[in-house]
Formats: C-alpha cells, sequence, structure tokens
C-alpha cells in the first residue's frame, strides 16, 4: 500500500467486517509481528485516528489492529439505541477479531471503550491476553461532581458547564458547542491547542443524533438494555493494567481505582494529567502499553553489554530533514568535534534528503534510521504553490514527530551515547522536556531560529496559538534548564529578530541572548578557499563569453512553481542578455524531466558540490531559505530570494538576518509572476554592486568548542 505523508504509520492491510449489516472499517499495522495490540474505538464522537500517537511506534514491536466503531469514521452509522449497547460493540470487537484471523488480543481502551474489553474478556477469555483501560469512564458505581445531578433526557434549565451534556441540547443545534465544551474538558492540562483542535475536526464527523444514540445505547435509555458491568468485571481474569490521570475533568480517578478493584489489576495514576493522556502524554503512555505488552508476552532479553569505562565515546547527530541547509553544517561541526576528540565515534539518525550528504562524506547513518518518517514528504504534501504554512505544517506533523521520537527514545534506551546533537529536531527537545526522566546523555541543542511567529493573515487565532507554542517552550526552559547542557545559536546576536514570543511574554532577542552561546554563521565550507576564478568557471562548463543565473530551490519538493516561473522568464531575459544562461538545479526530490526544456536553460537534479556552483554563477535566484541565502552572502554573490508565502521562518526570521547583512534582494512569489517584470529584476540585480557585511568562517569550530565542553 501506497504512504500517506500525513501518517506516521500506514496499514499493511485494509478491510471492512460485517456484522448485522452494519460495516466496521479496520486496519491492521506489522502484520508480521507478534502479539497483537488491539486499539478499540471510544465514544463514536472521534474515530480510531485517536490513536495515532501509539500506532507507528506499537507497530514496530507488535501487530497492532484498530478499527471505527459503529457510529463513527468509516464505519456504519445505524440508528436508534439499541444498535450501540455494550453489548453490540463487544461484539463488534469479536468481529474484527475473526476478520483479522487474530486469534488473541491485549484490548487497549479510552473511556467507554473499558467496558467493551471487559464483556469480551470476561466472556470470551481465550482470546484477550490482557487489558489496558485508560481513562475509563462507564458503567461503574462512582459518583461524579458536578454531573451527577444532570439529567441528560431533560431539557435542561440552563446550557452552562455539564448542563451541555445533554440530548436535547446535542438535537437543538447546541452539538458544536458541546462539542468546544467537551474538548477543553477533556484536555485539562495546559497547551493542549492540538489535541483539542485534532478532536473538535473529527467530531465533525458525525452529529447530535448519532451521539445521542451512542449515550442512550451504553447507559440504558430509549429501550436500550445496559448491564452492570461490575458483575463482568469480577469475571475477568486476564491481567489488567488502569490508566488514569488525577486531573480527568470527564471522570475522576475513582473510576479507574474501581476497575482496578474489580479486576484485580494494576493501577498507574498520572499525576496532572487528563481524560486523553494517550493523545497529550504520549511517550509516557506508550512506554506503559508496551511495559504491560511485554510483561503479558515477555520479550528476548537484551543480548549484550559493556562496561562504560571501556567503551569509545559515541555522540548521536541529528540533522533536520526538512532542506539540506541543515546537513552541510553539521557535518562541519561534527567534522570540527572529531578534530577534539579523534577517538569520537558519531552516529546519525536522519533521513532522506540528509542521508545523500551524509553517505557522500563517508559519515555512518544508524541503521534505525529506515523506521523514521520521512518529515520532508509530509512537508511537501503541506505546500500549496509557493505557499507552506511553516508553523501549521509542523503542527500537523504531530503524530510523526511522537512516532520518530520513540524511534530515537528507544536507540538511545538500546545504546550508550554520551553525547546527542539536535538540529532543529524539535521533537526531541520538547519530548526530553515532557520526560526528562529519559535523558541519559549529555544533550546539545542547535537552531539557526528562536521564536515561532504569526503570519498576519492568520488573524488573532494564529497569534494565539503562536504565543502558546513559544509560551510552553519558555516554560519547559525554565523547569527543566538542565535538559539542554547546551544551546547553540548558529549565528549572531543581532541576527535574532526584535519581536516578542507573544503579548506578556518576554523578547525573543533578549531571551536567546541570555540562553543561548552565539556559533556565528556556519557554511559547511570556507568561502575563501573556494576558488571563484576562470578555472573553477570552466570546470563547471561555463564559457568565458557567458553569464550564469543559477536557479535553485533547497532540498525538498516545495520549490517546483518557483522554478517553473523562472523558466518561463528565461526567454526574455535572454532577449536582454543573450550572454545570460541558466542552469535549473532541482534538488533531490523533484524530478529534472517534470520541468519543461527552454532555450538557455539546463536542468539538472541534485548537486552534491551546489556551493561551487554558487561561487562560480553571476546571479542566483533562491527561495527564501536561509542556508543557500547565507552561503550567496558568504560568497559575495547577486541573489534574489523569494520566500515560501506563509512560511514564518523565511518571511521573518531570514529576511531579518539578511538585512543584518545587507545581502539580496526580496521579491515576493506574486511580483515574480510577470515574466517579463522578473526578467528585469534579474538584469537590474546583474548590474548591481554587492557590498556585504563578511560571514564569519569559524562557525563550525566555536559550535564544536560549545558541544566539547559538555561531555
Amino acid at each position: 500500500m501506497g504512504q500517506d505523508p500525513s501518517r506516521a504509520a500506514d496499514p499493511d492491510v485494509s478491510g471492512v467486517a460485517v456484522r448485522d449489516g452494519v460495516e466496521l472499517a479496520y486496519e491492521v499495522f506489522g502484520r508480521q509481528h507478534s502479539p497483537t495490540v488491539l486499539l478499540l474505538p471510544t465514544w463514536s464522537i472521534i474515530p480510531s485516528r485517536h490513536w495515532k500517537g501509539q500506532v507507528a511506534y506499537l507497530s514496530r514491536r507488535y501487530r497492532v489492529v484498530t478499527f471505527d466503531g459503529r457510529g463513527s469514521g468509516r464505519s456504519s452509522r445505524p440508528a436508534g439505541a439499541e444498535a450501540y449497547t455494550n453489548r453490540e460493540y463487544a461484539q463488534d470487537v469479536l468481529a474484527v477479531l475473526e476478520a483479522t484471523g487474530t486469534e488473541q488480543a491485549v484490548l487497549v481502551s479510552l473511556s467507554c471503550g473499558a467496558a467493551w474489553s471487559v464483556h469480551v474478556a470476561a466472556e470470551h477469555p481465550e482470546r484477550v491476553l490482557g487489558i489496558v483501560a485508560i481513562a475509563p469512564s462507564c458503567g461503574l458505581d462512582v459518583p461524579t461532581p458536578g454531573r451527577d445531578h444532570l439529567r441528560w433526557d431533560e431539557r435542561p434549565a440552563t446550557t452552562r458547564g455539564w448542563a451541555k451534556y445533554n440530548k436535547h441540547y446535542w438535537l437543538d443545534g447546541g452539538y458544536e458547542d458541546f462539542v468546544r465544551f467537551f474538548f477543553a474538558q477533556m484536555y485539562s492540562e495546559p497547551h493542549s491547542t492540538k489535541q483539542i483542535e485534532d478532536c473538535i475536526g473529527w467530531a465533525h464527523g458525525i452529529d447530535g443524533r448519532i451521539l445521542a444514540d451512542t449515550h442512550a445505547g451504553r447507559e440504558g435509555y430509549d429501550g436500550a438494555v445496559c448491564e452492570p458491568l461490575a458483575p463482568l468485571a469480577r469475571q475477568v481474569r486476564c491481567p489488567v493494567l488502569v490508566l488514569h490521570g488525577t486531573d480527568d475533568r470527564v471522570r475522576p480517578p475513582g473510576f479507574g481505582e474501581r476497575l482496578a478493584e474489580l479486576t484485580g489489576g494494576d493501577l498507574v495514576l498520572l499525576e496532572g494529567s487528563g481524560h486523553g493522556p494517550h493523545a497529550r502524554d504520549p511517550v509516557r503512555v506508550n512506554h506503559l502499553l508496551a511495559g504491560f505488552v511485554d510483561r503479558v508476552v515477555p520479550r528476548p532479553a537484551q543480548p549484550r553489554w559493556s562496561r562504560a569505562a571501556g567503551r569509545r565515546p559515541r555522540a548521536l547527530y541529528l540533522s533536520s530533514p526538512i532542506g539540506l541547509g541543515h546537513a552541510r553544517r553539521d557535518v562541519a561541526v561534527a567534522a570540527a568535534l572529531r578534530e577534539r576528540h579523534p577517538d569520537l565515534q558519531v552516529d546519525w539518525l536522519a533521513q532522506d534528503p540528509v542521508t545523500r550528504v551524509l553517505s557522500e562524506q563517508g559519515e555512518h547513518v544508524h541503521p534505525a534510521s529506515r523506521w523514521l518518517r520521512n518529515e520532508s514528504g509530509h512537508i511537501e504534501h503541506e505546500c500549496g504553490e509557493h505557499d507552506l504554512h511553516a508553523f501549521q505544517a509542523i503542527r500537523r506533523m504531530d503524530e510523526i514527530l511522537v512516532a520518530n521520537f520513540m524511534l530515537f527514545a528507544d536507540l538511545v534506551a538500546d545504546e550508550p551515547y554520551d553525547l546527542v546533537v539536535a538540529d532543529e529536531a524539535w521533537e526531541v527537545d520538547h519530548f526530553l522536556h515532557e520526560n526528562p526522566e529519559l535523558k541519559r546523555f549529555s544533550f546539545a541543542w542547535l537552531t539557526d531560529f528562536v521564536g515561532w511567529l504569526p503570519m498576519p493573515d492568520g488573524g488573532a487565532e494564529e497569534a494565539r496559538l503562536t504565543a502558546d507554542y513559544n509560551a510552553e517552550m519558555l516554560e519547559q526552559r525554565a523547569r527543566y534548564a538542565r535538559i539542554r547542557d547546551a544551546s547553540v545559536f548558529v549565528g549572531n546576536p543581532a541576527d535574532v529578530v526584535p519581536d516578542d514570543f507573544g503579548p506578556g511574554l518576554p523578547s525573543i532577542r533578549t531571551w536567546t541572548a541570555e540562553h543561548f552561546d552565539f556559533a556565528g554563521y556556519v557554511t559547511g565550507f570556507d568561502p575563501a578557499a573556494v576558488t571563484t576564478g576562470a578555472d573553477l568557471r570552466a570546470g563547471l562548463g561555463i564559457g568565458d563569453d557567458e553569464r550564469l543565473c543559477l536557479v535553485t530551490v533547497g532540498g525538498s519538493g516545495v520549490g517546483t512553481s518557483l522554478l517553473r516561473r523562472v523558466l518561463d522568464a528565461v526567454p526574455v531575459a535572454r532577449a536582454l542578455a543573450p550572454d545570460l544562461r541558466f542552469l535549473v538545479v532541482a534538488g533531490p526530490r523533484i524530478d529534472p524531466a517534470s520541468l519543461p526544456a527552454v532555450p538557455g536553460a539546463h536542468v539538472v537534479g541534485y548537486l552534491p558540490d551546489l556551493y561551487r556552483y554558487l561561487a562560480a554563477c553571476d546571479l542566483a535566484v533562491v527561495q527564501g531559505g536561509l542556508t543557500t541565502c547565507m552561503e550567496l552572502t558568504a560568497l559575495g554573490k547577486r541573489f534574489v530570494y523569494v520566500p515560501l508565502r506563509h512560511h514564518f521562518e523565511q518571511t521573518f526570521h531570514v529576511r531579518h538576518r539578511l538585512e543584518q547583512y545587507g545581502a539580496g534582494r526580496m521579491l515576493t512569489y506574486d511580483e515574480a509572476a510577470d515574466r517579463d517584470a522578473l526578467a528585469r529584476v534579474l538584469l537590474d540585480e546583474l548590474a548591481r554592486d554587492v557590498a556585504y557585511r563578511p560571514v564569519e568562517t569559524d562557525g563550525a569550530a566555536r559550535a564544536a568548542d560549545v558541544l566539547s565542553a559538555v561531555f
């Protein structure tokens, strides 16, 4: 099956089980593995996609089955409360086990799904290896203060608070309001904007009538039969693990305590967690799930260990795969680090296209890298015509980031590393702060920008979200400053934007100066050592009577539209300047054959020594990515840069830095739409004299000095 770049794992098998005319859409992941973990549906308000933080991690270790419960997702929506009783859902579980050829499974549930796992385990014990119940919520004789006095089936006197949890309110137009209220209660933890946003989006897949039927069936309204859960729970003989947040505002921890008592299971209280800890605290929940499954079906022990005193020093280097800019500078930093520690072994946890640069440089890419979900593919999936809403794209990459962090966590748990260097590996920095107990190594963070910034057309909502993300990072750093043993800004203090992190939050420049070391820029090569004369140009096939315009858009596939726009302007530019030749570099992820053939322009794919062409050209047209722009600045080259629309880093951070150097000419994509105007801009730039501020050449050494001091 083809990969979906928006998901962290793709199913090996997709299918539909049919029971009594009801279709149940299921997916199977990691089909060669054993045992099977069945992730049960929950209340019909959300589909099985709510397990997105678990599937990729678990399916690397086990066979995983998910399915949309009746009334949700891609499954059928039968009418009437009697179609949604606990027994109907339990029978659906068995139907999916049969359809997927699963004899036994560990059942993992959220909220009301716990009742269905209890039904199956009590009545079909031979099919259930164990139960994990996360935030169990239904069928137990436990009080819920603030809710128990409200009658679900009577018209409410008010629609404030939990009074929104009402059949008549849902059916009379209050469904949307209830949804927003409910998920704000479900995710009570600060900075849960993405989890709430996901669930609200999923909840639009059904309506108030379906939700009313599913609640009525589960609770015994409208003619449905609700069987007491306690007698069934007492019959459960398999191992049981109950996870419940102490700040669960949907159902209090007493529900989890009661289920653990009835089943004789283990209880883990998650301090400060709400009703959806699997989504809000996925790393901790994933480790608890794996620990339980490995206890039920033991895995082989770690076969080898070496004494610390006899180990060769090792560093694990993570280089952001979004573009190629980080790779060359990281190779330079790693080389400088080896100069200071000649016996240092450097392993790379990296993805395409970074792995191409590493392979060319003879670096060792760790075999575990094959399990990384490709972030560049997701970014390309998110882009439009020269348009990438970078902040939102990274927010929507959350399940991929969780999966990649879980891989990282497994790796550093199994293999000893003295130093981890993360160049904008956002997931590693974020989840180490969220799970500080996982830090077993010195940790260094590298970045060339600080602070999420809103695009103006995003309005107040985007400003709120970026400020919330910034505030979370500031709080993490204030609470767990020890996580980063070094924070290196690839640049200088003046390169940091002067904006604030958000209303009431500090200045980005002031805060960065207090919390980072500044390495100066790292070009990845020494501009002074690159021959820029006739020998270089001749070696690259550039004639003495030619001027070269180099057009390149970096390592992702986002730049196709800009390449086409420049190619459209080539005939006009060459009519005005016949000696002007164009070399168009499509990069590693754009097929050169997909671009039109234009006289005077030669299209090529990936160039491993692109910096030599930058040094040889007379003019360049690029996106607004920092690396290529700064390489051109260091080489003293004329260039036009066209930031991606809605890309906050290129629009604000990169532009601010280039203005500090007096480098380049910024052109919007709309301004580049007219081929005649674009051609005139290129010729104007060819005639312009440049006098950029010098770019430092010792950035890699300065960064390596900082890293050397922390391990």
